[in-house]
């Protein structure tokens, strides 16, 4: 009998949730659409949605499994979350690839209908764990959401298949009610999404409304939850995506310049969105150009920025790799160029879908010759707007091109965002070369050395660039060996005076002690949280974060001098701490994780303990969070 008395309400300072089943299961809707009414509902929070590689997956298949896990809270936090307490599955499949990470005492929620002989072999189970005990650590609630959602949607004329799409409303119903979720922001979402198919519209809401009334009326739950909004400062907030964050970035930074952006991109994962939302942007004098390859687009966008247009082109680690020679014109010809890497794992097609930060020393030496690039890397996905403003001031400002690594993390990922005001943001140059007399096409600017950029049409500005070496100032073709040298030389000096305008670096901590953890790009959420945690156990330790690669910021060889160990966490085999070896001679440590996903907190924090000698390991595993399960 269904309990008709209002179920008590626990207040919980922050969860994780995951969503996992098949893709087509709805699972990043799902996500997604959790996320938004969690934006709405004023918490902090932070996302990171996972993908399969495969296209399509053999359905109720571990290569099939897509998940998306959220980290909401009451305060301010920097990551997803290491291990969820809250996992939804919709299949065995699901089940299996992501039971090991749930907190032990943690929540269960399993679509007990697709637990069926077939689907458990599928998933490689020899016994049905709803039936054999190994599941015994952790709260199980099976929901036959298919059977509900087909009964619910029993008078509608939609077609099996078509009612069965709609059980990830009826399981997102019910974690809205369990988490205190509005319900108007989906519903919206769901009016406007399918406005032209009425029918579909109309099942999904039905489907959220009967999953919500669910859990509000069905003895499965005994409470469910209040998370209270999270302090933020006065301002207009949205949710966003570091690939989203790139493009407004990017759109921004047009305006801010009075240039026309255009972008060149070949679609290539998890790149693409890019292409995608700035081709929704026409109106603000965005040109966008799919090419066939990628060589293609990036002499497309080298083209446009010859032109006097802001040059951009976008892919990941294997479109680099083709791009790599026309990058190297770019260099030779001294146009500013926006390269945007978003790293995935490799080598080769490697991990379309997973994330990982193993392209740096592709970027600073991935081309024939002496080729200086500059390189920067953003550290959120709402960082991503302001550092890709800062990749195209610097292109335009030393008329050079920049690399841009973000990676798949941030590029999926997302949190709030502070709405900038359009005045706070920084102007951008327009250095145009406009008088004949005394023009030449390499004629340099003594404190940047950036060549003039005479844009073709201007009267008497006519000029010749190409791959071959030019002449210093005159830019006629020169095989001299001493002005070889000396182009080298000023290319690289170039590059190097970008250091005069890197802001100090902030530090986390104490400006010296035992221990410094120093890292880059994506790494930073589990960086900062880790060490926050263990400095309010009395720990000395501290942490910065670099944000320019090449040059690194002038004050980042003293910092790394206060300290008496440094670790670098990178999500590759330690190719930043080769560069930071390199630079400064210090005895630095990595910890480096190439798997695919993000770090976790406790990673980081055990390795610190293990430096400073601390026996005792943080609480990372399930077993000892067994007291922070929401159960």
């Amino acid at each position: 009998m269904a309990d008709t008395k209002p179920k008590p309400v626990e207040t919980l300072e922050s969860v994780t949730i995951r969503f996992a089943g098949d893709s087509g299961d709805g699972i990043q809707l799902s996500g997604t659409q959790f996320t938004t009414a969690t934006a709405m509902s004023g918490n902090d929070l932070s996302t990171l949605p996972d993908f399969p590689a495969e296209i399509r997956a053999p359905a109720g298949t571990l290569p099939g499994v897509s998940s998306f896990q959220i980290h909401f809270s009451s305060k301010d936090i920097l990551t997803p979350g290491d291990e969820p307490q809250v996992l939804i599955a919709m299949n065995p499949a699901a089940l299996k690839a992501h039971v090991k990470d749930v907190v032990s005492g943690g929540i269960l929620i399993l679509n007990a209908d697709t637990f069926t002989l077939q689907n458990l072999e599928k998933a490689g189970y020899k016994s049905n764990p709803l039936e054999d005990g190994s599941l015994a650590d952790y709260r199980v609630i099976p929901v036959p959401l298919s059977t509900l959602t087909a009964n619910t949607l029993e008078d509608t004329a939609l077609k099996r298949t078509h009612i069965d799409r709609c059980k990830n409303f009826f399981a997102l119903g019910i974690m809205y009610w369990l988490y205190d979720r509005p319900l108007e922001p989906t519903l919206d979402w769901i009016q406007k999404k399918f406005q032209k198919m009425p029918e579909i519209s109309e099942a999904n809401s039905k489907a959220l409304h009967a999953g919500y009334a669910f859990g509000e009326t069905t003895e499965l739950f005994q409470s469910h939850y209040h998370v209270g909004k999270a302090p933020i400062k006065p301002g207009k907030y949205r949710k966003i995506t570091g690939n989203e964050a790139t493009a407004f970035g990017l759109i921004a930074a047009a305006h801010l310049s009075g240039r026309t952006l255009f972008y060149g991109s070949y679609p290539i994962t998890p790149a693409s969105d890019i292409l995608h939302e700035l081709a929704k942007h026409k109106n603000f004098g965005v040109k966008t150009f799919q090419a066939e390859d990628e060589i293609a687009a990036v002499g497309a966008a080298i083209g446009a920025s010859f032109a006097g247009h802001i040059g951009v082109t976008g892919t990941s680690g294997p479109g680099v790799a083709l791009k790599s020679e026309a990058i190297g014109l770019a260099v030779s010809t001294e146009l500013p160029l926006i390269v945007l890497n978003i790293q995935r794992g490799g080598p080769s097609t490697g991990l379309p879908t997973k994330t990982e930060q193993a392209d740096l020393l592709q970027a600073y030496g991935g081309r024939n010759g002496e080729s200086p690039v500059a390189i920067l890397a953003p550290a959120t996905p709402s960082d991503c707007f302001h550092m890709t403003i800062e990749a195209v001031r610097i292109a335009l400002k030393y008329m050079t091109p920049v690399v841009l690594l973000s990676d798949g993390y941030l590029a999926n990922g997302a949190e709030p965002w502070k709405i900038p005001d359009v005045a706070s943001l920084p102007p951008l140059p327009r250095l145009n070369a406009s008088e004949p007399e005394g023009f030449f096409p390499f004629k340099r600017d003594p404190e940047t050395l950036a060549r003039l950029w005479a844009l073709p049409g201007t009267p008497g500005l006519e000029h010749r660039i190409g791959g071959l070496e030019k002449a210093d100032v005159t830019g006629n073709v020169s095989y001299e060996p001493e002005n070889h040298e000396r182009m080298v030389h000023l290319r690289a000096e170039k590059i190097q005076r970008i250091a005069r305008e890197i802001p100090p670096t902030e530090i986390l901590g104490p400006h010296q002690g035992k221990l410094l953890v120093v890292g880059w790009g994506s790494s930073y959420g589990a960086i900062a949280s880790a060490v926050q945690n263990l400095q309010k156990q009395g720990l000395e330790v501290a942490a910065v974060h670099v944000r320019h690669l090449n040059p690194f910021p002038p004050d980042l060889g003293r910092i790394l001098k206060n300290y008496e160990q440094i670790l670098v966490p990178e999500m590759n085999l330690g190719q930043f701490l080769l560069l930071l070896r390199a630079h400064y001679l210090v005895p630095a440590v990595g910890l480096n994780k190439v798997k695919g996903q993000p770090f976790k907190v406790s990673e980081i924090e055990n390795k610190i303990l293990q430096m400073l000698g601390n026996k005792e390991t943080s609480d990372g595993g399930n077993k000892s969070r067994a007291a922070r399960a929401n159960a």
